[in-house]
């Protein structure tokens, strides 16, 4: 399996049972607040806002909240200041690591991902030191088996899909950034089931990791989600699915 959606799909597939939904909702409302504070709260003229309220929806979090964050983000409601930060940084095996965060105190943030950085064999880098390494995109992914591969690349690459790449299991649909809804628009309206449908950084190569260091790579991973100032963390590892199986 490639790197493109390699976490996506890890996280998918360790299931909804161990996902933690109070912290979900509250990154997920961190981002519709911010969102509604940079471009207005008016969801068809702020294509981030628009992303984040989707987002929301997938995870079924009541309308209410949304609408509460939003007006946090306009100021009709008082709530906090968060600010945007990101770090880069190097994971065991020299994989690259891009953290986003959404913060209301940067100097607690730097401190809690250096931590998690150094528990497990990686380090906190310069600013800009991997950020080059990865491209912004569109990433939708769907398994195979539920879906006919002809029907798929007719309307991904038909409604502006830039590639569709075909992984053990999986078909992932790669857009530009600025495509990324009118394609997901049109696999929705195909009614075609998928399990990831994001905006992601997606790296320009990948570094195949195995043994101790995918173990610890995987750790990384999920010691910098589980931090509620982390909104996205990017790494362009690649773990065969036999190696992730014996870890599972």
């Amino acid at each position: 399996m490639s790197g493109h959606s390699k976490w996506s799909s890890i996280k998918h597939k360790k299931g909804a049972a161990d996902a933690k939904r109070g912290k979900i909702f509250t990154k997920l409302i961190k981002e519709v607040t911010v969102a509604a504070r940079m471009g207005g709260g008016d969801p068809d003229g702020n294509p981030r806002l628009r992303t984040a309220i989707a987002a929301a929806k997938a995870e079924n979090m009541p309308k209410e909240n949304i609408e509460r964050g939003i007006k946090k983000g306009t100021g009709e409601l008082e709530g906090v200041n968060y600010e945007e930060a990101s770090y880069d940084g190097y994971g065991p095996g020299g994989v690259a690591v891009l953290v986003d965060c959404l913060t209301d105190n940067k100097n607690r943030t730097v401190a809690d991902v250096k931590h998690q950085f150094e528990r497990y064999g990686g380090s906190l880098g310069e600013p800009g030191c991997v950020a080059w390494m990865f491209e912004k995109k569109g990433l939708i992914v769907l398994e195979k088996d539920k879906v006919d591969e002809e029907q798929l690349l007719d309307l991904a690459l038909e409604s502006g899909a830039e590639d569709v790449k075909e992984e053990d299991t999986e078909f992932e649909v790669i857009t530009d950034f600025s495509d990324f809804e009118s394609v997901k628009k049109a696999i929705d309206d195909a009614g075609l089931p998928y399990t990831v449908a994001e905006l992601t950084m997606i790296p320009k190569n990948t570094v195949k990791i195995e043994g101790k260091k995918a173990q610890q790579m995987l750790n990384l991973m999920e010691g910098l989600e589980d931090n509620d100032d982390v909104s996205h963390v990017y790494a362009n590892f690649d773990i065969s699915d036999e190696v992730l199986e014996a870890l599972s």
